[in-house]
């Protein structure tokens, strides 16, 4: 039995990619080696195909295709951006609309959000639509 497992070890054909020497194969450089061009063009294919989603997501009418969307584009570092509470900020949110409120603490917070906005990364792709509270009294 050790003779054919020797005999085997020496009849072995090694790889010329795995030859610890320490350098890289030309072919796998190159390989490797992409275009600015190639790497703009991923870049742009990839933004149309967060679009296009967001266009999906628009028009979904089923809560789980739209979970499933935003899962989806959570998975390539697009978030989905709901402030309810938060303070609204005009550079970041959109005011869609204000409700009135008797309670002075919530004045100038996001009450809902009514079209969700997305972040890719630091760049925001679509400010959140929301409704605002706004001091005075309710009806």
């Amino acid at each position: 039995m050790r003779v054919v497992a020797v005999a085997a070890w020496f009849n072995r054909h090694d790889n010329a990619d795995d030859v610890p020497t320490g350098e890289i194969a030309a072919h796998l450089i190159a390989a490797a080696d992409t275009s600015g061009q190639d790497v703009q063009r991923l870049r742009d294919d990839r933004a149309a195909l967060i679009q296009l989603c967001l266009y999906a997501l628009d028009r979904a009418r089923s809560d789980g295709v739209v979970a499933r969307i935003e899962e989806g584009l959570a998975g390539v570092g697009v978030s989905a951006l709901r402030p309810d509470g938060e303070l609204f900020d005009p550079a970041r949110h959109e005011a869609g609309g204000a409700v009135s409120t008797s309670d002075a603490s919530l004045a100038g917070t996001v009450a809902e959000t009514e079209l969700v906005g997305f972040r890719d990364g630091d760049m925001l792709l679509r400010a959140p639509v929301v409704t605002v509270y706004t001091a005075g009294t309710t009806a």
